[in-house]
């Protein structure tokens, strides 16, 4: 009995956290290239649904990752919008190190950098990359391989860099951006196409999270009647002990 308690306990614990992941995931349906987080559930998922009346070990293996898949490019008509179509993110610098990002939502500083919703600079090829006072937002043209043109002169070009099989080793950090270990050095991102005007709409499927969600939440009800059930069985058994 405390073996199978225990692997309940675990199993609580990892749906909670699975619900959890999928509420944040729901919560950013709208955010601009937002990168789901998924869980992969081993083959006991399936099996602990089935088995859940006749009482499974309750046990369920979790591997967290993140869909770095290509969300819809969705038109927005805001010149200083950007979405990157293929594998490549753009470069932000923070004063704790660089990060990375998908959501090319970008505006321009007083210093004329262009600048995150943050605040933070988006990194170029050659330095920040600063708009002439001179120079409005309408005469902005980014060319499709991120080079900054304004008023038919380039200012600069866009820091676009690629992970490839160390794709994997990105971890959130918050405000809809990604780092890596200091052992991780980012390549030139190939064959990738800026479009201006034009935003990454995040990739999490909302029917997808919530089929998930009624799953969780099915196994998390299970998992606490098969501990009702024990309890009741356990009691029972002190009664008939105690007379």
């Amino acid at each position: 009995m405390p073996d199978t308690i225990a692997q309940i306990r675990s199993s609580v614990d990892s749906l909670t956290e699975q619900f959890d992941i999928i509420a944040h995931n729901l919560a950013n349906v709208s955010t601009a290239g937002y990168k789901r987080r998924c869980t992969v559930f081993s083959r006991l998922l399936d099996s602990q649904l089935r088995n859940s009346a006749t009482g499974s070990n309750g046990e369920v293996a979790l591997d967290g990752a993140l869909d770095f898949s290509q969300g819809d490019i969705v038109e927005t008509g805001r010149r200083l919008d950007f979405a990157i179509y293929g594998k490549g993110f753009f470069v932000v610098e923070t004063p704790g190190g660089q990060l990375y990002t998908r959501n090319g939502v970008f505006h321009i500083n007083q210093n004329g950098q262009i600048v995150d919703s943050d605040g933070r600079i988006i990194a170029g090829q050659a330095g920040p990359i600063v708009i002439p006072s001179t120079i409005g937002v309408s005469q902005i043209h980014v060319s499709t391989d991120g080079t900054v043109i304004g008023d038919g002169t380039v200012i600069g070009s866009f820091r676009l860099v690629d992970f490839g099989d160390n794709e994997d080793k990105l971890v959130s950090a918050g405000a809809n951006c990604f780092q890596v270990p200091e052992d991780i050095q980012p390549a030139v991102a190939e064959n990738v196409v800026v479009k201006q005007a034009y935003k990454e709409a995040s990739n999490v499927k909302m029917m997808d999270e919530l089929v998930n969600m009624i799953t969780v939440s099915r196994l998390y009800e299970a998992n606490m009647n098969f501990v009702s059930a024990q309890k009741e069985a356990s009691d029972s058994i002190m009664e008939v002990a105690m007379g």
